[in-house]
């Protein structure tokens, strides 16, 4: 939340909506930088079009874009594949997502892609096939007197840090007993070194940690047994088709913490105490990885996450004080039904794109993969991408620029010249936040709640809000694309659908906010419980209010597959084993004797995930604090695997990967695994602005560009390296 002071119309100064229940009056530094990015010198200022011919760029009317984007798709509808324009989008939410969903519904496309499959997907999914919610949780830190965290860094580049820092400073300063938070992570993150413990783990093997973890908590008689009774399925043995294995049986089999000592490199003392000390001073929540965490790439991934949220069950932390909380959202008034449309109904029967639920039966976005699959010759006429820099922003992000030469019309709606904007055909810049309606949903605190965006100036360029132009562009289509819009500005799709929150839109539009305060925890096994917090999203699986130790979910995809089949997913159990929630070992891309080190990509605060970011530059001079580094890119190494390669501070090194070679300064941080070099996000751009292009290096670059064969996840995170003076 977010109040601007405006003076003589203009913008001068941002501070925290007191309001507003995530960030109470407190701003992250692009909030306090937002002056930066509204009056950048380098924002575009008007619609323009480029020439392929000649790369030549020339201003254009609104009207001629509108018209251009409204002619292409509707000669795609005449022409009976609607399905060929795609819409790639980054980490857009609130109602502009599911406005872009409908506009593409409409249009008979259902290749609406998210970039999810970069970041949080595994841990949804991880959510998902254990819980039956496809979402992140939310944490009750205020009231938790113990947490662990599975290398999520939260205070940093979690999915909602502000929220984050207001539980986790009432955890630790907010109460008479002062709560415990444990880090797991190859890295002493910002989280991890204000956490009372940091345990570095060998990279890949968190999996292992928490099914350690939850044999302990088994032998010890540790489990909260009402919550596996009477709520879990799968925690012993049961007969379906014959006999199959449960959690119990598993893990007591193949966990014990001297077997996860060799596999971790956490001494078995310390497995044995971290469960006691979870198990024993409850209520306690274990952290899966999430946005900026690091999980081993691919559906090891989501076992990862799947074996985390299992400790949670264990100990009976599901919808409970102190515990694990089901996100719920502002009820928002359903859009009407699309009208009927043979044309659209026969595009939207299409398989995707990006291979989700086809190619990848398990996945719901893979961002990444788009590039492949048009370069392998599948069609597409036309390619949107809103708040998406995936030239930049993805592992070998350079396909996508070969894959852009064969679409025939690809939009930009960017602000600012990035890699991605350079090669499309319409480069369409949307305002500012500042200038501009729009809303997000508020996450992280379990109950429901809005946040309203709104033009505090006049927009200083000739740009126009993205839902707009749809609009325009709907209007343009006429017949039953025209119909499904029929309101006249993208403010009015914001009054329609926030109409029922239970404040009206003047109020709103004071307050900058809504929520509904004060979570309340369902009954367990109450029709509430069941409908909303566990099993009320499973898609195969019974929705019976059951939290899954043995995800049905997941045995309707893999209970039949053969040992031989599995091992091309990159699953090395089979049967029951591949159901249950297991350590899947890294298949790593580079021989370890010929490249040592894994590289971890990390998110920081200051940069983010916006490629905008690096072009504001009060962030740049402050992204790397820490490690004394600004306005560049850097290698963080532990100095002892530094000092074996004859590397002292500052060095300039050659970092190489199977798949390219990058170069820069290394930083010996001692807070690191020697098995691992870091690389922070968001620099080694060619594009954007004078404050970002040309300022280090891209890590993305040299990290295997692979999906996973099951969710059409990102495996980038599987990648070794070498490095070495040049």
């Amino acid at each position: 939340g977010i109040l601007v002071r405006v003076v003589n119309g203009k913008a001068v100064k941002l501070e925290g909506n007191p309001m507003h229940p995530v960030n109470q009056v407190s701003l992250c530094p692009k909030g306090q930088a937002a002056p930066e990015l509204l009056y950048n010198p380098d924002r575009l200022t008007s619609p323009m079009k480029r020439d392929r011919t000649t790369g030549q760029l020339t201003q254009i009317q609104w009207a001629e874009a509108i018209q251009l984007t409204a002619e292409k798709l509707n000669a795609l509808r005449e022409a009976g594949h609607p399905e060929q324009a795609v819409l790639m989008h980054g980490d857009t939410r609130g109602q502009m997502r599911s406005f872009l969903t409908r506009f593409m519904e409409a249009v008979g496309s259902p290749n609406v892609v998210s970039h999810e499959s970069l970041n949080v997907a595994a841990a949804k999914l991880g959510m998902y096939l254990t819980q039956g919610i496809y979402g992140l949780p939310a944490y009750d830190l205020e009231n938790a007197n113990y947490v662990i965290s599975f290398g999520a860094n939260l205070l940093e580049a979690g999915p909602n840090p502000q929220r984050t820092i207001s539980g986790y400073t009432f955890l630790r300063r907010g109460r008479a007993t002062r709560g415990k938070v444990v880090v797991i992570d190859p890295r002493q993150s910002i989280t991890a070194s204000k956490a009372d413990e940091w345990i570095p783990i060998k990279p890949g093997t968190d999996a292992a940690l928490a099914l350690g973890m939850a044999n302990v908590i088994i032998q010890s008689g540790l489990v909260d047994a009402d919550f596996v009774k009477n709520y879990c399925f799968g925690f012993d043995n049961f007969a379906s088709g014959g006999e199959r294995k449960g959690f119990r049986d598993f893990v007591l089999e193949n966990y014990d913490p001297i077997r996860v000592e060799q596999m971790t490199g956490i001494p078995s003392t310390t497995i044995a105490r971290l469960a006691g000390e979870f198990a024993g001073n409850g209520p306690a929540i274990a952290i899966m990885p999430g946005k900026g965490g690091l999980l081993n790439g691919g559906f090891s991934g989501v076992y990862t996450a799947m074996a985390v949220h299992m400790l949670n069950a264990l100990v009976g932390s599901i919808e409970s004080t102190g515990g694990v909380m089901t996100q719920r959202y502002m009820p928002c008034v359903d859009f009407p039904k699309l009208p009927s449309d043979s044309v659209a109904k026969k595009g939207l029967k299409t398989n995707r794109i990006d291979g989700a639920g086809s190619k990848f039966p398990l996945g719901r976005n893979s961002y990444q993969s788009v590039a492949d699959q048009i370069l392998e010759g599948t069609p597409v006429e036309a390619l949107f991408l809103y708040d998406a820099n995936p030239a930049f922003e993805t592992p070998g992000g350079k396909r996508f620029a070969d894959a852009f030469k064969k679409v025939p019309f690809v939009v930009s709606f960017s602000s600012f010249m990035d890699e991605s904007a350079e090669l499309a055909d319409l480069i369409l810049p949307e305002p500012t936040f500042l200038e501009r309606w729009g809303d997000d949903h508020i996450e992280g605190l379990g109950y429901p709640g809005i946040s309203l965006y709104q033009p505090v100036i006049e927009p200083l360029y000739d740009t126009m809000n993205t839902g707009d132009f749809f609009l325009k562009v709907a209007e343009s289509m006429g017949g039953t694309v025209a119909k499904a819009f029929a309101w006249k500005s993208y403010e009015e799709v914001l009054q329609f659908r926030l109409k029922d929150i239970g404040a009206d839109w003047e109020l709103l539009k004071e307050l900058g906010v809504w929520f509904n305060p004060g979570y309340r925890f369902a009954k367990r096994g109450s029709q509430h419980w069941i409908e909303n917090v566990v099993g009320a999203e499973r898609l195969n699986a019974p929705r019976d209010g059951y939290f899954d130790l043995y995800s049905r979910e997941l045995n309707c995809f893999l209970g039949e597959m053969k040992k031989d089949e599995l091992a091309k997913l990159g699953i090395s159990q089979s049967g029951d084993g591949a159901i249950l929630p297991h350590y899947e070992p890294t298949v790593f891309q580079g021989d370890e004797a010929q490249y040592p080190f894994m590289l971890n990509i990390v998110t920081l605060m200051s940069l983010g995930p916006r490629s905008d970011a690096a072009n504001m530059p009060s962030l740049q001079e402050i992204s790397g604090m820490t490690v004394r580094e600004t306005w560049d890119s850097w290698l963080e190494m532990n100095p002892e695997s530094a000092r074996k390669l004859g590397l002292v501070e500052n060095d300039q090194v050659k970092i190489e990967s199977p798949f390219g070679a990058i170069s820069t300064r290394v930083k010996l941080v001692a807070g690191l695994h020697p098995d691992v070099v870091n690389m922070p996000f968001n620099q080694g751009h060619t594009a954007v602005g004078r404050y970002a292009k040309g300022r280090g290096v891209n890590g993305l670059e040299i990290l295997n560009p692979a999906s996973e064969p099951l969710t059409g996840l990102a495996a980038f995170t599987n990648t070794r390296v070498k490095v070495s003076k040049p």
